[in-house]
């Protein structure tokens, strides 16, 4: 039975875990902006989750597309650009830019951009740079169903696509 003289230390521990958690939660890394560019440095996508102005926007953008489209096939597909750890990837025509904390594992960034191409693929089927052009709002729309405040939430290609193929049957 919980007494006045120990229902201090019972409160202490119910909140316990819950500023447990709070702290991961802000803690947590976080995925910055994505980009998709095609080989000459045309932004065909981008998607920002942590505020920059539109001047950074276009600076940041600029330099660090000139930076991984300078890169060999032999380098490193991760840099260090600012206060950010970029990791890209391409594929066909079109490079995936992702920028995230310092911290963040570089192997796992690899993994969410391969997950968004396949999901793109499965989506698009055959994913080119053209659908994203002509689709950019669904585009957008898949990227936001995986990330949200930079944190990535969905993995799952079916949840991920489910709601956009429900609002395609209500457009027939």
């Amino acid at each position: 039975a919980i007494t006045a003289r120990n229902s201090s230390s019972f409160a202490s521990l119910c909140v316990l875990p819950f500023l447990l958690s709070l702290s991961l939660f802000l803690q947590t890394n976080m995925i910055h902006f994505l980009l998709m560019v095609n080989k000459q440095g045309q932004t065909r996508l981008a998607q920002y989750f942590s505020f920059l102005s539109v001047h950074d926007r276009t600076a940041l953008e600029a330099e660090i597309v000139r930076k991984c489209l300078a890169r060999k096939d032999t380098e490193c597909s991760f840099l260090e650009y600012l206060n950010y750890k970029v990791v890209f990837r391409r594929y066909a025509s079109l490079f995936f830019i992702v920028g995230v904390d310092e911290e963040e594992n570089e192997v796992a960034v690899l993994e969410f951009i391969h997950c968004l191409v396949e999901t793109l693929d499965r989506f698009f089927e055959n994913v080119c740079e053209l659908d994203i052009m002509f689709n950019i709002e669904k585009a957008h729309f898949i990227v936001q169903e995986m990330v949200a405040n930079g944190c990535v939430v969905e993995t799952n290609k079916n949840n991920i696509l489910e709601p956009i193929r429900l609002l395609e049957k209500e457009k027939m």
